[in-house]
């Protein structure tokens, strides 16, 4: 048995491991199919700490290939399937993927960057889904996901180690970046990861052998780590492709969820749902609900524990530093905007411009240790890695916040340039890169302006080339280009002519002149 399931393949191996949109595995079913996939993937050439990549949306094939990576000793690495072929193939290439399991709903997708000239030769591409079949002969060195494991043996494979995850952030400066954290070490023992499910859980008030439910896309690293470490400590997964608001509160009393994460902007979709589809919700199943990912406006934050009751909890972290704080209902309504208090492993030390400490109510960029002794790397970039570090072990989001005298943490600011939009961090520096290629354009800021349903959006200023007149047929050329070359989520959605940009006689750029207009009158500057 794969170590991690076994357990639990045991004790309940006709209870539900996995629901999706297609259908169930169960607890022993879930054990014999990432037995399989494992003997799949060391066929095809993986050996430990090699890389293989997903596109894929939520489905059950995705978490099969999570634990197998999780028992083969290898690199997973979670593609967004928003993304376009250019950009999967600079990610193929970067990681070292050596192997591509990509959806049914996306083999065109596949395909495009499988053809692209940057993608990397490969061992092998695998297509999940009965459709794929139909669509993928012209792809070669491919395999259907079922036809593979039906040619494996269900036995235990021999000599498991862990492996883990590698999430790519969006850069800030122009490409993404793979995040080597603690979950991503290869080789070790596969028993580690079961502590840090089980400890996840606990801290995090989820429950053992609960139910998660998964509606934001697992390709995301809090995604990830709300529906699979729990499932590692006997909790199912209810999930679905897309979120639905209606939907999801039918799944939560249907399926009894006890846990679930959320971002913002699904709480304000559910929120503004008819008072009869609301109406018939209980909840009662719901033992918490985190949030996070992005800033929660307060209003709604206070709607939905209005609605739910107290079980709505928040945290904030990163892909790069896991969960640093968290904070329960009472004591947000108690210190409304508060982020909380750190975790047990994590110390949270806010450093001024001077380098020097900062006293209680004072802002300053906000530092993490774990004291477990975790820490991160950003792939192929020590520049990148050395510059979030103050010193080792001891690092930065780009956050600028304060702690206030009992030690609870607000967040006021951000100094990097990130836009969050819909819970999905946006990086301005590869649009930036994207339009300043268009030969009209001189010059660009991208920044983010505020959106009511997605907190922001993002907007873009352009400086045009000698002779090139401001028009809507060039606004919508300029976008035109940026959708050739980006994900649509990173697409601007209006683009300003400025005669000449605001930049500083260094060359900085000030964008805060270009986007303080827009937040004027908001109460909020992020």
């Amino acid at each position: 048995m794969a170590t991690l399931i076994a357990q639990h393949a045991s004790v309940k191996p006709q209870e539900a491991a996995l629901v999706d949109d297609f259908g169930s595995t169960s607890w022993s079913e879930f054990d014999q199919r990432v037995n399989r996939l494992i003997h799949a993937l060391r066929d095809l050439g993986l050996k430990t700490g090699d890389a293989f990549a997903v596109v894929s949306g939520n489905r059950r094939e995705y978490l099969e290939a999570f634990a197998a990576a999780a028992h083969g000793g290898w690199l997973l690495v979670p593609v967004n399937w928003h993304l376009v072929a250019e950009e999967i193939a600079y990610i193929l290439k970067d990681s070292g993927a050596r192997v591509l399991l990509v959806d049914a709903r996306y083999i065109e997708l596949g395909e495009n960057a499988l053809a692209h000239p940057d993608c990397p030769p490969l061992n092998g591409v695998v297509f999940m889904g009965d459709e794929a079949g139909e669509f993928a002969e012209e792809v070669e060195n491919y395999w259907l996901y079922e036809d593979l494991l039906a040619e494996q043996s269900s036995d235990e494979p021999a000599d498991q180690s862990l492996g883990g995850p590698m999430f790519y952030t969006s850069g800030t400066t122009g490409h993404p970046k793979g995040v080597k954290s603690a979950l991503s070490q290869t080789g070790a023992p596969v028993e580690t990861l079961k502590m840090i499910g089980e400890g996840l859980s606990g801290m995090l008030s989820m429950p053992p052998g609960g139910r998660s439910l998964l509606v934001g896309p697992i390709y995301h690293s809090a995604q990830w780590a709300f529906s699979f470490l729990p499932l590692l400590a006997g909790s199912a997964i209810v999930m679905r492709h897309r979120f639905d608001a209606a939907e999801t509160l039918n799944l939560i009393d249907e399926y009894n969820i006890t846990n679930v994460h959320l971002v913002p902007t699904q709480f304000t979709r559910m929120l503004r749902l008819d008072n009869d589809e609301k109406a018939n919700f209980t909840g009662d199943s719901l033992k918490v609900v985190w949030h996070g990912a992005a800033p929660c406006p307060p209003e709604i934050k206070k709607q939905m524990i209005d609605w739910w009751g107290p079980v709505i909890s928040e945290y904030y972290g990163s892909t790069e530093g896991s969960i640093v704080t968290t904070v329960d209902s009472k004591d947000w309504l108690g210190r409304p905007g508060t982020l909380g208090k750190p975790v047990p492993i994590m110390e949270v030390h806010i450093i001024k411009d001077d380098g020097s400490a900062a006293q209680p109510g004072e802002s300053g960029q906000i530092y993490v240790r774990n004291l477990m002794g975790s820490d991160f790397e950003y792939h192929n970039d020590k520049d990148k890695t050395a510059k979030a570090h103050l010193e080792p072990g001891v690092f930065t989001f780009g956050d600028i916040g304060y702690l206030d005298e009992d030690g609870y943490l607000f967040m006021s600011d951000r100094k990097i340039d990130m836009i969050i939009s819909g819970g999905v961090n946006i990086y301005p520096a590869e649009i930036e890169a994207v339009l300043t290629s268009h030969p009209e354009l001189v010059d660009a800021a991208v920044f983010g302006i505020p959106n009511e349903e997605f907190g922001e959006e993002v907007k873009a200023a352009v400086e045009l080339a000698p002779g090139v007149s401001p028009s809507p047929e060039l606004e919508e050329a300029l976008i035109a280009h940026c959708r050739e070359h980006l994900a649509g989520f990173k697409v601007p959605r209006s683009i300003d002519f400025e005669k000449k940009l605001p930049r500083h006689p260094t060359g900085k750029l000030l964008k805060r002149l270009l986007r303080d207009k827009y937040w004027a009158g908001t109460g909020r500057t992020i």
